[in-house]
């Protein structure tokens, strides 16, 4: 995680003074519900959240001491909180305060990101509405395929960012729990009721059972949804970064006035904030498996899994949040040449209603393998000497016999291939509202 790849919105969440000051709701949570059930002293919480200051420095130096971060936490507040302090973290473990913790982070920036998602969505709805009949070629293969519109195009991407948005909600309902079980989770030393407290106060939900852990099959499942947003980002920047190649020139970044693309090449206009969106979904990414190499601890509890997830927390969150917001800008503000599109809609001389000849073929009588011979010989005919697939039609004595002109030019119409354009984003839209 660095600066150039990250807001401060999410990065916040991950720093030390942030992640002390979840530690101390935790502890005095769980003290004022003792309280409650007589088990500490009242008013213990009041006066240690009064007295208590959060100092990272000082954590860090205790830590440096003793080698144990809840310890030297623990230390550093009991230190200003005076003899109140004694009654902190009564029958927890650290496991407790780390877990509940980290889940806590892990929801924030989760609906950080939910945010994201929504924004994001939005801008792709809107330019897939102003393209909805902006006709392009479809592609199979790298290879022209038949007509379609780009602003269906971009509507497959807002199908699956609304399918990833289900997916994240999800991920982070199943995050969202809180243990508070003690040593091995058995609550021998800790009564149930502190742990159902706790949780509702932080707006989690109780563990049904940890094993001194959190359950880390509930990890793998949040970050491998996190990669899965990271893929599809990937794909719509892979498009982008196809449509923008000086072959094709049918989409562009937005490229400002003072901006450069090349220290050697001044005419260079490169789709630097696609590739590196690329770059960004491949680091998401190997978050995946790190995390479910975590979900197998030794017994009840071990810490292989917390030297992964310092790392993986703050990196897979901070920077999907990062490519998201890049995402929409780049959508917002790409610009879309209607004119290469037609241009290169006509390349191939209309070869791509290849499929209407062949499907009339079938109509009149003839076995789809010999419409299609027909059809392909006409078509390898168009490509081979440069004319146009209409003409190569025309010329061949048996279609021209089977095939009035008037009727091959209403199979050369492109009407055909939108007609069904509006089901489709009725569809898909209606889906998702």
């Amino acid at each position: 995680m660095i600066e150039r790849y990250s807001r401060k919105e999410v990065r916040d969440i991950w720093e030390d003074k942030n992640r002390y000051k979840i530690w101390l709701e935790i502890e005095l949570a769980a003290a004022q519900a003792m309280e409650k059930f007589n088990i500490i002293p009242k008013g213990v919480a009041k006066k240690v959240k009064s007295k208590s200051k959060i100092d990272v420095n000082k954590i860090s130096k205790i830590e440096g001491k003793v080698r144990h971060d809840v310890i030297a936490f623990l230390s550093s507040i009991m230190e200003k909180s005076g003899k109140e302090g004694r009654f902190l973290h009564k029958g927890m473990t650290s496991s407790d305060v780390l877990d509940t913790c980290f889940n806590l982070q892990l929801k924030q920036s989760g609906n950080i990101l939910l945010k994201d998602i929504n924004i994001l969505l939005k801008s792709i709805k809107k330019q897939a509405i102003k393209h909805k009949y902006t006709l392009t070629i479809g592609r199979s293969h790298g290879i022209h395929a038949e007509p379609i519109t780009f602003g269906l195009k971009l509507l497959t991407f807002y199908a699956e960012f609304s399918r990833n948005y289900k997916r994240l909600e999800k991920a982070i309902e199943e995050i969202s729990t809180c243990a508070i079980s003690g040593a091995v989770g058995t609550f021998a030393n800790i009564d149930p009721r502190i742990e159902k407290y706790v949780a509702k106060k932080l707006r989690l939900k109780i563990e049904p059972i940890s094993t001194q852990v959190i359950p880390r099959d509930r990890h793998a499942h949040f970050f491998s949804i996190l990669g899965i947003i990271a893929s599809s980002i990937e794909r719509f920047a892979i498009e982008i970064r196809n449509l923008q190649r000086t072959e094709v020139a049918e989409v562009y970044e937005f490229f400002n006035k003072k901006q450069m693309g090349s220290s050697a090449m001044p005419h260079k206009k490169n789709p630097v904030l696609s590739e590196n969106l690329t770059g960004l979904a491949r680091l998401v990414r190997s978050t995946v498996i790190p995390a479910m190499e975590n979900v197998a601890l030794w017994h009840e509890r071990d810490i292989s899994h917390s030297s992964v997830e310092r790392n993986i927390g703050p990196d897979s969150t901070v920077t999907l949040d990062f490519a998201l917001n890049r995402m929409n800008e780049i959508v917002k503000s790409m610009k879309v040449d209607s004119r290469n599109m037609k241009k290169n809609l006509d390349l191939t001389k209309g070869l791509f209603f290849s499929q209407r000849v062949l499907l009339h073929l079938t109509v009149q009588g003839f076995k789809r393998e010999v419409a299609y011979r027909m059809v392909q010989k006409c078509a390898l005919k168009s490509i081979e000497n440069n004319k146009s697939f209409y003409n190569s039609l025309l010329e061949d004595k048996k279609i021209r016999d089977i095939i009035s002109v008037n009727n091959l030019k209403k199979l050369f119409d492109f009407s055909y291939h939108t007609k069904k354009i509006n089901v489709i984003f009725n569809r898909v839209l209606k889906k998702n509202e």
